[in-house]
């Protein structure tokens, strides 16, 4: 078993760390399964990947994330209640009071980057007091495996990940005991309180998405993939839920990455070495590459139900939460690229789950309609997903990720309206949620027609056929679409109160409306 060595001792003393007793650097997968079982962290599930528990936190903490504002960040990040201001003077104490609780403990030390494009990349070392927090960034970025650079490796970013850690808000200047907190110019990320995996993942994409967009490289809360070659890229734009993961892992396409995307002006590359897809009732027909990935050791399974006994999985149950997750190496879906890049998109696609059941399921955009949905990044939550939510709820996240965007959204916009036009991009909208009616009264659209419908959009066949502008949300409808029932295409045949069809739909267009005008003013 390898431990850290004395370089490696010594650039850590830079973070404050004083008296190390057991740290491990850079173990393999099959040693952090070691550590992790020895540690209670995780157990092992019948077919090899490892199962932990998260509870109580099954999800991010958006009001327990915080930007340092300094004199780095201060004019430069859009400060609300998505990005929120932390004072400088408590960041230093704070990252003092983790550090302490840290010595004596056994650390977990992996080296990785953030990048597939070496030319935008970030190296970063993420220090756990957890084996699953060490196996899951080697896991989610891309894990440095010579073994003479990693001698020499110099982080461009530290991620210090406490989750036993909680912290006092009356003195440590936090919402609660949890905390996630972005400091740019000291390049350090403190997590506490939370073992939730996401929070590493989606920090690091954070900084991604401050420090690019500021060398003319827009980035993408995005899934991507292409076709016969990399001249056939599609980005796959969509909030949780909405099926990035899902329709990026496509048998007959080749998955380049399906969450964090980067824009160049060579073309797009993944940000990351992994997937982590949500699995809650995944199922080998629904979506035979994801599910065969839970089969293999080197997963790492969170908050999915297991019989303690036989050790089998039940994907269907959401006792724990509806959030449950599959973290594994991009290698593990079949079509997939090492390269993690792809060329300049041919076609970008939209997702949204419509809860209330207007929206179209496909719909060619024009250049101002795409901006128009970039910028809103609708979706809805449906009864049972949050407490408190009853009935469905819109949804707008600008960008399609607002809670990992530090700058202002019209910077995106920009960037990506600019490309969208020097490379005569095809734009369409996907609505994955519901026809017939709302939730609880229509359909969830089946997987299979969305599926089509997508098929049909990124190998030119929708492109040829005519198309008949919405009423109401004004955009291009198909008259017809391969292997999808011609009756569906068109949302308001397909209720069976069209009054009802109208009033919903009129409400829906005034929300975007309204999201429109506050993102614009």
């Amino acid at each position: 078993m390898q431990t850290l060595s004395m370089s490696t001792k010594e650039s850590l003393k830079d973070l404050g760390f004083k008296n190390l007793k057991e740290v491990y650097w850079n173990l393999s997968t099959p040693s952090l399964y070691e550590e992790a079982v020895k540690r209670k962290e995780g157990v092992l599930s019948k077919y090899g990947p490892i199962v932990i528990n998260t509870v109580p936190y099954t999800g991010r903490s958006p009001k327990d994330r915080f930007i340092v504002k300094d004199s780095e960040s201060s004019e430069k990040v859009a400060w609300g209640k998505i990005n929120q201001p932390f004072d400088e003077s408590k960041f230093e104490p704070l990252k003092n009071k983790v550090i302490e609780y840290l010595q004596n403990k056994a650390l977990f030390i992996k080296d990785c980057y953030v990048g597939a494009d070496e030319k935008y990349q970030l190296s970063v070392r993420i220090v756990s007091e957890r084996a699953v927090g060490a196996m899951f960034a080697g896991t989610m970025f891309i894990p440095e495996t010579d073994l003479e650079k990693l001698k020499s490796f110099k982080p461009d970013f530290h991620v210090i990940h406490a989750p036993g850690f909680k912290a006092d808000p009356k003195t440590d200047g936090t919402n609660s005991g949890a905390f996630v907190i972005i400091n740019f110019k000291e390049k350090t990320i403190l997590i506490g309180g939370t073992p939730y995996s996401g929070e590493i993942k989606k920090s690091m994409f954070s900084v991604m998405n401050y420090l690019l967009p500021q060398q003319g490289i827009m980035t993408m809360h995005a899934s991507a993939n292409y076709g016969k070659d990399e001249s056939d890229t599609a980005i796959f734009f969509g909030l949780s839920g909405t099926g990035k993961t899902t329709l990026s892992a496509d048998s007959e396409r080749t998955l380049i990455g399906d969450d964090e995307h980067g824009w160049s002006n060579s073309g797009t590359f993944n940000f990351e070495g992994g997937c982590y897809a949500k699995v809650i009732k995944l199922s080998p027909e629904g979506e035979p590459e994801i599910y065969g990935t839970t089969r293999c050791f080197g997963t790492l399974l969170e908050n999915v139900v297991i019989d303690p006994h036989t050790r089998e999985i039940n994907f269907d149950d959401d006792s724990i939460t509806e959030n449950t997750r599959a973290s594994y190496p991009v290698s593990f879906i079949p079509n997939m690229t090492l390269k993690g890049k792809g060329g300049h998109p041919k076609n970008i696609i939209m997702l949204t789950c419509d809860a209330f059941g207007v929206l179209p399921p496909v719909s060619k955009l024009t250049y101002e309609q795409a901006m128009h949905h970039f910028t809103c990044g609708y979706t809805a939550k449906v009864a049972g997903t949050e407490a408190g939510v009853k009935e469905p709820q819109a949804t707008f996240s600008p960008c399609f990720g607002a809670p990992f965007m530090p700058l202002p959204v019209k910077t995106y916009a920009n960037l990506l309206g600019e490309k969208i036009k020097k490379h005569n991009v095809d734009v369409w909208l996907i609505n994955t949620g519901w026809s017939g009616g709302p939730y609880g009264l229509g359909n969830r659209m089946k997987l299979s027609l969305t599926r089509a419908m997508v098929k049909s959009a990124l190998n030119g066949t929708l492109k040829k056929i005519e198309t008949r502008k919405d009423p109401i949300f004004g955009v291009g409808i198909p008259v017809s679409c391969p292997d999808v029932p011609s009756e569906i295409l068109q949302p308001r045949n397909t209720w069976k109160d069209k009054d009802a069809y109208d009033k919903k739909a009129k409400e829906l267009q005034e929300m975007f409306e309204k999201q429109i005008k506050q993102e614009i003013n």
